[in-house]
């Protein structure tokens, strides 16, 4: 894992939010909310997190 990896917030059909380590491709993102970028994966947690709280993601 690089230290330059941008990770990123894509909350899912499901309503749950996937972290992923690299900008999703925009024909995955058709009606999709996404976040990010983040300099590292645990601020990506984070940021996860507050989503939860703030009822815009569901909880796994």
């Amino acid at each position: 894992m690089s230290n330059s990896e941008a990770w990123y917030i894509v909350k899912q059909s499901s309503g749950q939010c996937e972290i992923l380590p690299h900008p999703p491709a925009e024909k995955d993102l058709i009606g999709a909310e996404k976040w990010g970028p983040f300099a590292s994966e645990t601020e990506a947690i984070a940021r996860r997190v507050g989503l939860i709280r703030a009822g815009k993601c569901q909880p796994a």
